[in-house]
């Protein structure tokens, strides 16, 4: 039997995470694909940031132990296991499937799969008795939401977070709807640093539209 396949995008703040403890301690942002968790409780964690200075967080974290530091471009990819168990973990037992996270300035958006509205129901339930996590929405999921943006356009996750964040402020509107400062303000990053976001996502795609 098929059954309905939903998109559901969630907030959280204060879980205590130490991504989302790092990413407020740095003002900087960190997206990381969904932790792995081992048998002992313990996670294993991807992510990358735009900030070195959130690998200098975790370093001094008692929480994260073999961490593992890399930069490419204008990012710094990290791998690491964590000793801390989050929310996310406990939605995952009640049938979320977590696709990405997002961590700017100490809070989180979580954003997944639900199959089924039975499991939506637990999930919501489950969502409705943690401190401090809100539903942001609820989607059917469809051709265009089944990958993220970078991935359906062989985009790095910053590239595809800049025309994302520049498309939603408005920023390719005429008039702009928000300049380039704004949209850089949103993001947590320099002007320059998003414009050359912009421009090297930019080029990626007209390279494969054209």
């Amino acid at each position: 039997m098929i059954v309905e396949c939903l998109v559901v995008e969630l907030g959280v703040d204060g879980d205590g995470c130490p991504l989302a403890d790092a990413s407020a301690a740095v003002g900087a942002t960190v997206e990381s694909a969904p932790p792995l968790r081992r048998e002992d409780g313990n996670a294993l964690l991807r992510f990358s940031a735009d900030s070195p200075a959130v690998g200098e967080v975790l370093d001094g974290d008692d929480r994260v132990r073999y961490l593992h530091a890399a930069r490419t471009d204008d990012r710094w990819n990290y791998r690491c296991l964590s000793k801390r168990r989050c929310v996310v973990h406990d939605l995952v037992d009640v049938g979320f499937l977590p696709e990405s996270l997002t961590f700017r300035h100490g809070t989180e958006r979580h954003v997944g799969a639900v199959v089924g509205h039975d499991v939506l129901e637990g999930v919501l339930a489950a969502v409705g008795e943690a401190v401090g996590v809100s539903v942001e929405r609820i989607s059917p999921l469809g051709e265009a939401g089944d990958q993220p943006l970078a991935r359906r356009w062989n985009l790095t996750p910053a590239q595809g977070e800049a025309i994302r964040a520049a498309h939603e402020a408005g920023y390719f509107a005429v008039p702009r709807g928000a300049d380039a400062s704004a949209v850089a303000a949103e993001l947590g990053i320099s002007k320059s640093a998003f414009l050359e976001r912009l421009r090297r996502g930019q080029a990626a795609l007209f390279d494969q539209l054209l």
